[in-house]
């Protein structure tokens, strides 16, 4: 049994339609307000709880091997509620482990995770990280480049900025800041080896796609392929997050948030041969990957959905 937490996220709901393709069986932990609306037209078996509650989270790991906890506020979340989701969450879910004698747990994190780091985001995911090597439970973190694909919150994100002004686009510095993005599929495909494969046993591995490109480029690539070009105008980071705290005070979400921005801070890249290597994996290339999506969607509606959509409930 492979409990997976936050399965109704972005990585979630891939990596529960995968698994259960490949045979596996899988059980979900999810709140309340979630477990009424499933993505999966045949659902797996849900346990309706808090990851932040010590007794469901011991109903939902009794009986498993593997926990893959994706439980994440990363793209909605103040600090706050990231010290809550992600840290506090892992601590109650290594308890949780522990007691019920899971073998393995396994997460994705981001390049670039550090205690020590001085960006929020990086840092709370360091902390968690830290976390669940002093845990004594068997490990795998899986340290990924920004995941992208046909439902993401980020480089969708940045095709809804551009509807949302038709003449200019807001770029944090100038640009040269290097991404690894990775294809959704790819980090499933990933994460499902993992389950296989002996020596990703208590790692710490690094992974992306097939290239890197900087963030200019990213956001030429995303004019070019979705058709709506714009000028681009370099703003001091520092600028940007003001505006975003603005943003997020006016709209319950904001396309930009300040944990967006922590990931366009400095270079995160992995060696290119990774993902390969640790899962035998190819990745494929950004641009091919959003031609295959973006040039038929028209983002001017969902910028309106996301923007006055509720926050979730932690």
């Amino acid at each position: 049994m492979i409990l997976v937490t936050g399965a109704t996220g972005f990585v979630g709901r891939h990596l529960v339609a995968r698994l259960r393709a490949e045979g596996h069986r899988v059980r979900c932990l999810l709140p309340p307000h979630r477990a009424q609306h499933l993505p999966w037209p045949d659902p797996p078996e849900i346990v309706v709880g808090s990851i932040l509650d010590d007794e469901d989270l011991f109903r939902a790991a009794t009986g498993a091997h593997v926990i893959i906890h994706l439980e994440s506020a990363q793209w909605w979340g103040r600090p706050r509620d990231l010290e809550r989701v992600e840290l506090q969450g892992m601590r109650s879910l290594v308890t949780a482990a522990r007691a019920a004698r899971v073998g393995r747990i396994i997460i994705v994190s981001h390049l670039g995770a550090s205690s020590s780091a001085g960006f929020p985001l990086l840092r709370i995911k360091g902390q968690v990280e830290e976390t669940l090597r002093a845990s004594g439970l068997a490990y795998t973190i899986i340290r990924s480049g920004i995941v992208f694909g046909e439902d993401d919150a980020f480089v969708n994100h940045i095709a809804m900025q551009l509807r949302a002004n038709p003449l200019f686009i807001l770029m944090p510095g100038r640009g040269e800041v290097l991404l690894h993005p990775l294809y959704i599929d790819d980090l499933v495909a990933a994460l499902a080896s993992a389950l296989q494969r002996p020596h990703t046993v208590d790692a710490v591995l690094e992974i992306g796609g097939p290239e890197y490109i900087s963030l200019e480029d990213l956001l030429r690539t995303v004019m070019r392929v979705s058709g709506a070009s714009r000028i681009i105008i370099s703003v001091p980071p520092y600028i940007l997050r003001w505006l975003t705290a603005i943003y997020s005070r006016l709209l319950p979400r904001s396309l930009i948030t300040a944990q967006w921005l922590d990931l366009l801070a400095a270079n995160r890249t992995a060696r290119i041969g990774n993902c390969f290597e640790y899962f035998g994996v190819r990745p494929q290339r950004i641009e091919d990957t959003l031609l295959t999506y973006m040039r038929r969607r028209r983002y001017t509606s969902a910028l309106l959905r996301y923007s006055l959509r509720r926050r979730p409930r932690v």
